[in-house]
């Protein structure tokens, strides 16, 4: 699989969102920032701007929802033409469920972890998800400083990955940048959310290139 560059767009100009994700032709994932300001205290996209980026664009998105309920609402994502949905295991009654629904709607599942969210009890979730999203900052805004506390946690995941056999994807998100990205994929990371990181260069698609280049040199 490799290592994967997923631009987050909750950096983007929202005003002109399918211009933007033209800029990032590179990128292998979109990444859309759901949030419902109950679970974080921000307010962004919902199913109807999810469906509205799928035809505006051939790379497949990549929702993360930062929402209350994730039970109920995660499979709408799907519906909405999402190929990978995260859910916060923070606001999910039922993961394994909720997992398996959304394989079943034909999307990659996937379950991310606030920063204090310790990763040791659900070693044994793994191997029904596709990717494991290990944050990086708090979630809710872009441009936060990356919190190296959670490298250990990142090295902890991928050793249980490799103890079971799995395939799943450890992605970090949050703060991602040229001088940070490099310990994540030391740590065992292959799949990089960057937002501000790409929208605030000059060429965001060059970014998304020389970030795939340091963690490709790091991993190897």
């Amino acid at each position: 699989m490799g290592i994967q560059i997923t631009p987050s767009i909750l950096n983007a100009d929202f005003s002109r969102l399918g211009e933007e994700v033209g800029r990032i032709g590179s990128a292998d994932w979109v990444h859309v920032d759901v949030m419902d300001n109950h679970f974080v205290p921000n307010l962004t996209f919902g199913p109807t701007m999810v469906e509205a980026l799928s035809r505006a664009t051939d790379i497949p998105l990549d929702a993360h929802l930062m929402i209350e309920d994730c039970d109920t609402h995660a499979p709408a994502y799907v519906e909405a033409g999402a190929s990978s949905v995260t859910f916060h295991v923070e606001s999910t009654k039922a993961p394994i469920r909720l997992a398996r629904e959304i394989r079943a709607k034909g999307a990659r599942a996937s379950m991310a972890l606030k920063p204090a969210t310790p990763i040791e009890p659900y070693e044994a979730l793994l191997p029904e998800l596709d990717m494991l999203l290990l944050m990086t900052v708090e979630p809710g805004f872009g441009g936060q400083k990356f919190l190296d506390l959670c490298l250990p946690k990142i090295r902890t995941a991928r050793a249980m990955m490799r103890k079971h056999g799995v395939e799943t994807w450890l992605q970090v998100d949050g703060g991602v940048s040229l001088e940070t990205i490099e310990r994540c994929a030391e740590a065992g990371a292959d799949v990089f959310v960057a937002g501000s990181a790409v929208y605030s260069a000059d060429d965001p698609d060059a970014m998304v290139r020389e970030l795939k280049a340091s963690a490709e040199a790091a991993a190897s």
